[in-house]
């Protein structure tokens, strides 16, 4: 008897089968676990060039040279340059302790991509692979490789002897006669930033090219898929001059998107997010200065390199089909990481300021969450954060910015797959950092050198009395927002204001009636706060707080602001719960003032409430589950 099979029963064979599939994938992943270290910023501390003798500095205290950037520099840097280094090591400490095996670099595991530090980067990752079994993917990000190619390049800001800065370049000739030049110029290859090519070939070894013992390796660019997918092939279309595209007409750059299976059932997905995009339609097609910098991310992605798009689209149909769990990483945020308070702070600050510019737009999330991306674990801005975005299709995209291991609050991502397609995130923090105050005698040497010059401005040496690597990240940002934020950041009447004001004074503010000028209130702040002390709090304040809670000064609340910015809810434990609660308080009245504000400071400040508020209200961003289907995102205690 012949049987003849109609398309709804073929379509439900087939259905019955990938619901099989896919069911006992899911059982066999239950438990797997994805590390993200983003943003590690490696720079090789006791690596030697090849084409110099010069070693570093003298560390008495360990007995090795070292080769190091000023306190100075790093003080007014977004990240820390030098203690990162020894965070990186306890980070993957704590990750072999933890006996995870997949690890992912999700971009700025070097400073700059030169090859001193990628050979450094290539050393550690090739030790803990050797020693531990961890198999680690890494994708670029805009600081590796900086440009598509390779280019010539130098700081002049390393340690020197008696403190002095020493400048190392790739290139004599490079340092210009206004560069403070305190030491002879060391003149080395190894400080040059490498290309694409350089890159992937050092690290080819970390997802960058296909490797025997992954299930799938595939590319953009590659002609299989799974189902007829071979290690010979995958390594044919891994050759780097057939994973190219024309980023602008003429202009031939690589792209090193790869997704891979470790384990049966589980893709990772790197996205190579740079774009790098022309600045002059004649300029030389292989010359990286001829090109704009990456740092604005998925922006660029929407108008010139949208290939990606269909990619994802494909791959993410091609896992669903196959029952394939896929999580993606790359170094650019797909959703606003500023807790959707971006508006108010482009008001309160002005477009050019706070990186906005780097801010995806709404049509990121979109595109990729109706591509089919689930969840997406991101880097660059060195912050913590958890975004949400739903499609009119139904589709959601779950955002997971990793924090940096150079910033604050260090901390890694820690994604274990759990059944019904449930993955659980944790926030872990690298408080406790081996050798984090190594170099600190090298530091006061480089202080007392600036002493004896006069220099204005130099930094707190009271961040060399830090127990710890957490606190040795708090201090760095109160020291930046000192150095850097307070002068670049605001408007200059509000940092006027803010460093002078009490907690007091912004209660009485807060409550200002129509017939109380402001500047007058500000003038006999001493009439006014008399009478709030002798005035009963109103009832959102006076029900969960005292008076002693508001003893805390404008200086300290923007400290906070800045906390909270950078590690969302792990900054409560710095903030204190009380000072929280007065802060939201505050807001609070400040927010539901019916007033018509008039006076710039007043509006500076509701708009400082309304983003503070905001940044203190949002999804979780330390430890909870993600439904992959649905989106829903659950808090969990630790």
């Amino acid at each position: 008897m012949n049987l003849k099979f109609t398309s709804p029963l073929i379509t439900l064979i087939i259905f019955f089968f990938t619901c099989t599939i896919s069911a006992q994938n899911q059982k066999n992943l239950e438990g797997v676990q994805v590390a993200f270290l983003s943003d590690v910023h490696l720079q090789d501390l006791f690596g030697t060039f090849c084409d110099n003798d010069f070693k570093g500095i003298w560390n008495t205290k360990t007995g090795k040279y070292t080769l190091i950037r000023t306190m100075a520099s790093q003080l007014h840097s977004t990240r820390i340059f030098n203690e990162n280094y020894f965070a990186f090591i306890a980070a993957l400490e704590d990750i072999a302790k933890r006996k995870i095996k997949y690890v992912a670099l999700p971009g700025d595991y070097t400073d700059d991509g030169q090859p001193i530090h990628v050979r450094g980067l290539k050393k550690i990752l090739d030790q803990y692979q050797k020693k531990y079994g961890i198999e680690f993917f890494i994708t670029t990000g805009n600081h590796d490789p900086v440009g598509p190619f390779a280019q010539e390049s130098g700081k002049e800001d390393f340690l020197g002897k008696q403190g002095k800065s020493q400048p190392i370049f790739s290139k004599d000739g490079m340092y210009k006669p206004n560069m403070n030049i305190e030491q002879p110029v060391v003149i080395t290859a190894d400080i040059a930033k490498m290309g694409y090519l350089g890159i992937t070939n050092e690290l080819e070894n970390f997802g960058f090219y296909p490797n025997k013992k992954y299930k799938f390796w595939s590319t953009p660019f590659a002609g299989f898929n799974s189902q007829n997918y071979s290690y010979k092939k995958a390594v044919e279309a891994s050759q780097l001059h057939k994973r190219v595209y024309n980023v602008a007409p003429g202009f031939e750059v690589p792209d090193v998107s790869y997704v891979v299976e470790p384990i049966d059932g589980l893709w990772l997905m790197a996205i190579d997010g740079n774009v790098y995009i022309p600045k002059k339609t004649d300029g030389d097609p292989k010359d990286s200065k001829n090109y704009s910098e990456a740092s604005t991310g998925y922006n660029n992605v929407l108008s010139n390199k949208k290939h990606l798009i269909k990619w994802v689209q494909d791959i993410s149909a091609e896992a669903k089909l196959r029952g394939k769990t896929l999580v993606a990483f790359s170094h650019f945020p797909m959703i606003d990481f500023n807790d959707d308070a971006s508006a108010e702070i482009k008001e309160l600050l002005g477009s050019n300021k706070w990186q906005l510019n780097r801010v995806p737009v709404e049509e990121v999330a979109q595109v990729f969450a109706d591509a089919g991306l689930k969840i997406h674990f991101g880097g660059h801005m060195h912050i913590n954060d958890t975004g949400l975005r739903k499609t009119a299709k139904g589709n959601t995209l779950v955002n997971i910015q990793t924090p940096s291991l150079a910033a604050y609050i260090p901390a890694y991502k820690l994604l274990t797959i759990k059944k019904d397609n449930l993955v659980d995130i944790q926030t872990i923090t690298i408080d406790e950092v081996k050798g984090f105050d190594e170099l600190f005698d090298l530091y006061k040497m480089e202080y007392q050198f600036l002493q004896s010059q006069n220099a204005k401005d130099i930094w707190n040496i009271d961040i060399l009395k830090t127990k710890n690597y957490h606190d040795f990240t708090d201090f760095h940002l109160k020291e930046l927002v000192r150095l850097r934020f307070l002068k670049d950041d605001w408007p200059a009447a509000f940092k006027d204001f803010i460093l002078n004001v009490s907690a007091k004074d912004l209660l009485v503010l807060a409550n200002i009636q129509s017939d109380k000028d402001f500047d007058f209130i500000l003038k006999n702040k001493e009439k006014f706060q008399k009478e709030w002390n002798e005035a009963e709090f109103k009832s959102e304040v006076q029900n969960h707080l005292q008076k002693e809670d508001f003893s805390w000064t404008g200086k300290d609340l923007l400290i906070d602001f800045y906390r909270f910015r950078s590690a969302d809810e792990l900054a409560l434990a710095d903030v204190g719960e009380k000072r929280v609660a007065a802060y939201k308080a505050l807001s609070k009245l400040f927010l539901d003032s019916k007033e018509e504000v008039s006076k710039p400071l007043q509006k500076q400040m509701k708009l400082f409430f309304v983003i503070f508020n905001k940044f203190m209200h949002e999804v979780p961003a330390d430890h909870f589950t993600v439904d992959l289907k649905t989106g829903e995102i659950n808090r969990k205690e630790r």
